[in-house]
């Protein structure tokens, strides 16, 4: 089903898919026709961009939960989109292209196997409690969509948390982020960061404060880490693309947060270890699971599943997964798949990226 388009086009998209083998039944509904997309229950949804499609799509994923979700946009709709990605599972380009379209679904279809991993979901089970959602952070967003919002209502909201506030004015002041003067109050945080890294920080304070020391890990070296891979996947993309591999990045290892996870499940890098049997989930996968059932957006949770092996997205494109891949790969010092960036037309930026994650390992350790 494609919201919008026209009949022609639809013919044509099936003709195309049917040389896939497919017997797909394309149809075509107003945006604004939200009742009888609902009814259909389809199973793959193509939204055009639309002051509508960022409630459809919110609907459709809680009353169809089933539904393939894809954003179709034309160039120069980046910055309308950026609320419509929260609920679409992948992104395509206009004039809407069949083998893409097959990428997309068998891609979304391949996560969900992926994430129902039934060794994966008894290891979550034995953990008494999850980390919780970041309230904080989802409040953050919400108030972000609106345009009109101002700096001092951002402050204040922040505010109402003291802990938070100060974990936020403690990263602020941190080398990564320092400007050399220090920031002792939320409202001069708010304006020097700008909205996009409070954001994050808050994320990041959320997300790493959450569980407690009995998992072993050196908190403060996670969270620096995980910063870096976010900003440096952030430059490797544009746009609200550019925003989820910001997000994606910085909870690329929130896995491992989890307590008793690494007893539990091989690492990724471990995974080619004799004692560990192939394909077992790793803190990847179990870190992908836990931002499922946080409710963030698909291209997220994609990226941070598919981080050590960005081969087992069937899309030819360089997107969230690829630049996660690939920051994380060289903040941490580990081999970055070059296969995988041959095959996606991007391997000749990998010295100009490889110079970007020195200069900004430098800036860190002079600052």
């Amino acid at each position: 089903m494609i919201s919008g388009g026209d009949v022609a086009q639809a013919k044509e998209l099936e003709t195309s898919l049917r040389e896939f083998g497919l017997d797909w039944k394309i149809e075509c509904v107003p945006v604004t026709d939200a009742d009888r997309i609902q009814s259909l229950s389809p199973d793959v949804f193509v939204a055009e961009v639309h002051p509508h499609s960022p409630a459809l799509l919110t609907r459709l994923r809680t009353d169809c939960p089933d539904t393939v979700r894809l954003l179709l946009l034309e160039s120069g709709q980046c910055a309308d989109a950026l609320s419509a990605l929260d609920s679409a599972h992948r992104v395509l380009t206009r004039p809407l292209d069949a083998g893409e379209l097959v990428d997309a679904v068998e891609s979304v279809t391949d996560l969900r196997s992926l994430l129902d991993n039934e060794e994966l979901k008894l290891t979550i089970g034995r953990i008494d409690s999850l980390p919780p959602a970041p309230r904080m952070y989802i409040e953050l967003v919400r108030l972000m969509r609106n345009p009109d919002v101002s700096m001092a209502e951002i402050a204040y909201v922040l505010s109402q948390d003291p802990a938070l506030a100060a974990k936020v004015l403690r990263l602020c002041n941190s080398a990564m982020f320092s400007a050399g003067r220090e920031i002792t109050d939320i409202r001069s945080a708010v304006t020097r960061l700008g909205l996009g890294t409070l954001r994050q920080l808050v994320l990041a304070s959320e997300t790493f404060g959450q569980a407690a020391g009995e998992t072993g890990i050196d908190r403060e070296s996670m969270q620096t880490r995980a910063l870096a891979i976010s900003r440096l996947a952030g430059k490797l993309l544009a746009g609200p693309s550019a925003d989820l591999a910001v997000t994606a990045g910085l909870l690329a290892e929130v896995g491992l947060l989890l307590p008793g996870i690494v007893d539990h499940l091989a690492t990724d890098t471990d995974e080619t270890s004799p004692e560990i049997a192939p394909g077992s989930p790793g803190y990847a996968e179990a870190g992908a699971y836990l931002l499922g059932l946080w409710g963030l957006p698909t291209p997220i949770v994609e990226a941070v599943a598919h981080q050590f092996r960005p081969r087992r997205m069937r899309s030819t494109g360089f997107w969230v997964t690829g630049a996660v891949h690939v920051a994380s790969a060289l903040v941490k010092g580990i081999p970055v798949d070059e296969s995988y960036l041959h095959s996606v037309g991007m391997l000749d930026k990998l010295p100009q990226w490889r110079a970007m994650a020195e200069q900004m390992d430098q800036g860190l350790k002079a600052a």
